[in-house]
């Protein structure tokens, strides 16, 4: 059970089975650290790539889940939020996970301040073509036609669609990648001006914004690699970040 009132957060990891020392990594932080939380907030991007709920039986799937489990039977709440890569993780990987799913974005209260949580992609308005591409692919038919083809016929065309997606990433600006100012500010002034926290740009900081006079905090989770590898902690006297063993 929990022995003081934090919150952890974490975001992209983007497990896979080329990373093993991130999965093991992973798991290391649920069965050492994530126990002593009082909830644990995975805010999308978890794996590298999820192709459907019917590949909990893949090792490392069945490794994660029962990882995230043992932090939710230990009386951790577990939050799930979809990123850009994991967003086909329904209801059996919820189920198997003991991760309860949470929209993006979602507003929570920490220890009296109001504080919204987001994947980050839809705030990187700037990147018109990956605006348009992330539409197509959250469209629940497209899904569907997805998920109708045969396991080895998803991983191909993932591995297309990632060899693309490197191949555009080179002839992009990182500030057409990062969040659009205009669109977090947007996003602050419709929620009450909370503090925000998100994943997905790999550009770990905290950020000020002045928004119609109004001070919010930004923080912006990192990414976890060979060298790096941290979470968010979050308790009475606010936000800090917990380096976790390499």
């Amino acid at each position: 059970m929990p022995t003081d009132d934090f919150t952890l957060f974490v975001s992209d990891l983007h497990l896979a089975p080329a990373q093993p020392v991130l999965t093991r990594r992973f798991v290391r932080f649920c069965h050492e650290i994530a126990p002593s939380a009082s909830a644990l907030y995975v805010l999308g991007d978890l794996f590298d790539f999820w192709i459907g709920d019917d590949t909990l039986d893949d090792p490392l799937h069945r490794e994660v889940c029962g990882a995230l489990r043992s932090v939710a039977g230990a009386g951790v709440a577990v939050r799930f939020m979809v990123g850009n890569r994991d967003f086909l993780a329904g209801d059996a990987f919820a189920a198997a996970s003991g991760a309860v799913p949470i929209a993006d974005p979602t507003m929570i209260d920490l220890h009296g301040t109001p504080t919204l949580l987001m994947h980050g992609d839809s705030l990187c308005t700037d990147d018109h073509a990956y605006m348009a591409f992330r539409a197509q692919v959250r469209n629940p038919k497209v899904q569907a036609q997805f998920l109708a083809m045969p396991v080895a016929v998803r991983w191909q065309q993932v591995g297309a669609t990632r060899d693309a997606s490197e191949r555009e990433k080179q002839a992009k600006t990182m500030d057409i990648m990062d969040v659009a100012t205009a669109a977090v500010e947007e996003v602050l002034r419709a929620n009450g001006y909370p503090r925000l926290i998100h994943g997905h740009t790999h550009r770990p900081a905290v950020h000020e914004h002045v928004v119609d006079g109004r001070r919010c905090e930004r923080w912006v989770i990192a990414d976890w690699r060979a060298d790096l590898a941290e979470a968010l902690r979050v308790d009475a006297r606010g936000v800090s970040r917990l380096p976790l063993p390499l």
